[in-house]
């Protein structure tokens, strides 16, 4: 981390269901926004990347996606770069603009992320996720998920994707370990639903109980419907800057890119969590950013469901690892607890629009950062981590990022 980067916008639309809107709707919205919290315009901007994963598939655009939306907006002649890196794509767009100013390529860069997921059939959009693991060995997915999970009847639940299968088998792996109950994974969902009432961009704004999340929809033990993320639509974006942009834009409001780490997983043993792709981030992203996790006042992590807050809030060192639900189950990750974690709301919560989610985090983090978040504001907010991860491979994320900001 040589030369130092800011955020110097961020922008988000409201994150839900959006049948009217296309695309390039969503995106304006977010770059605008963004821009307009830089002060910047357009035409300053020096690069894009652009994170989006399902539109080929469900609208059969390829290969120029972000040309196309970005040049609606009225970009012109600067490089555009598509990313898809599955969950983790917005974070990864990201990290690309961070490196590309760090890099001297650019003063501006642009990082954008855009999904939309709800185009009328749900059955091409469950198909989606299904290639987000290894499609060539189908019977290897099975042999991990039942290594991890055991053996379950599941045949009475109802419809969901295929990764609601494969965080439950998690989930039952990290119960039969560390003795997590299926009540702490209500909790965690509970608290980010409670949150999300103060979010004015979250899919959902419902409070719920434990006991109402518990007693939602069956999905695979233990998750619940309550527990899982929607299928969303939505865009974010972010404005990243270097020195020379920042002291022209004489800013008090940015917020410095500590570290921004993307990487993969390693060989190991499904049981041996020191390895895990998120512990090994973490140590990288903790001495790029010269702070610990116990340095962290807020965090923003990858809960798809609520299992796997719990599992991330360990492994970035948040918490000990089987402290995860115990924390959520005793108020420490709340509002107004120690460590609030997804004060957003969380992707349970907030939404899941892929493409977007890792770039809605950051925009969360800044807001806090800034001492702009209002009723969901955490106090003294000083130091935010935000996880992104996504994929499946070899009994955990194929992919993963972990970005560190200081106000």
């Amino acid at each position: 981390m040589s030369e130092p980067v800011w955020i110097a916008g961020a922008g988000m639309t409201a994150f839900g269901v959006h049948p009217d809107r296309g695309v390039r709707d969503l995106v304006r919205e977010a770059v605008t926004g963004a821009l307009d919290d830089a002060g910047l315009a357009l035409d300053e901007v020096e690069a894009a990347f652009y994170g989006n994963t399902a539109q080929g598939a469900l609208e059969g655009q390829l290969m120029v996606g972000g040309q196309i939306a970005l040049r609606a907006l009225g970009a012109r002649r600067i490089p555009v770069f598509n990313v898809e890196n599955a969950c983790a794509t917005g974070a990864t767009a990201l990290h690309l603009a961070v490196n590309h100013v760090r890099a001297g390529a650019a003063e501006i860069a642009l990082a954008v992320g855009v999904e939309r997921m709800n185009v009328g059939d749900r059955a091409r959009t469950m198909k989606v996720f299904e290639g987000g693991y290894d499609v060539s060995a189908p019977e290897e997915l099975a042999r991990v998920l039942a290594e991890l999970g055991g053996d379950v009847d599941d045949s009475a639940v109802g419809s969901r994707s295929v990764f609601m299968d494969i965080y439950a088998a998690m989930a039952r792996s990290h119960m039969a370990a560390f003795g997590t109950t299926q009540r702490q994974i209500a909790a965690v969902a509970a608290k980010n639903h409670q949150h999300a009432v103060h979010n004015e961009k979250a899919h959902y704004r419902v409070a719920m109980t434990v006991e109402e999340v518990l007693a939602g929809r069956a999905l695979s033990y233990p998750l619940t419907v309550p527990m899982c993320s929607p299928t969303t639509d939505g865009a974010a974006a972010a404005v990243v800057v270097g020195g020379r942009a920042l002291a022209r834009l004489g800013s008090r409001r940015s917020v410095r890119v500590l570290a921004s780490v993307v990487g993969t997983g390693d060989t190991r043993a499904l049981g041996d969590h020191d390895r895990a792709i998120t512990r090994l981030l973490a140590q990288r992203a903790w001495e790029q950013a010269g702070v610990g996790p116990e340095d962290v006042n807020v965090a923003e992590v990858h809960d798809a469901t609520a299992f796997a807050e719990i599992a991330q809030t360990e492994l970035l060192g948040l918490c000990a690892m089987g402290e995860g639900g115990h924390a959520a189950e005793s108020g420490v990750t709340s509002l107004g607890g120690r460590l609030p974690v997804n004060p957003s709301g969380g992707l349970e919560s907030k939404g899941h629009p892929l493409g977007a989610t890792g770039l809605a985090q950051v925009y969360e983090l800044v807001t806090q950062l800034r001492g702009e978040a209002g009723a969901r504001q955490v106090a003294g907010a000083r130091i935010g981590v935000a996880e992104n991860g996504g994929g499946f491979l070899a009994g955990e994320e194929a992919v993963a990022a972990i970005t560190v900001l200081g106000g």
